[in-house]
């Protein structure tokens, strides 16, 4: 288990528990983050600090803060599809 944080782009994962303050986790939970959730990291943005995500079909961007509290689980063999 790990934070989305240290995932890259390209990378797979499974959402396995929701931190931070209990309006934060019902929001993210309201856009489709809840635990057992596949999710793939689309892209980073350095300006902002951003990370784009996309969960069931849809693209959210987080921000650096949210994504440390995101716990997940990496999906074996994640990485970009050739």
């Amino acid at each position: 288990m790990t934070s989305l944080d240290q995932l890259r782009p390209g990378d797979r994962a499974t959402v396995v528990e929701l931190g931070g303050e209990r309006g934060f986790r019902r929001r993210l939970m309201e856009l489709g983050l809840l635990p057992g959730t596949p999710l793939r990291v689309v892209r980073r943005v350095d300006v902002g600090a951003l990370l784009e995500v996309e969960v069931r079909g849809a693209h959210l961007t987080l921000r650096q803060q949210e994504v440390c509290e995101l716990m997940v689980a990496p999906a074996i063999g994640g990485g970009e599809e050739t």
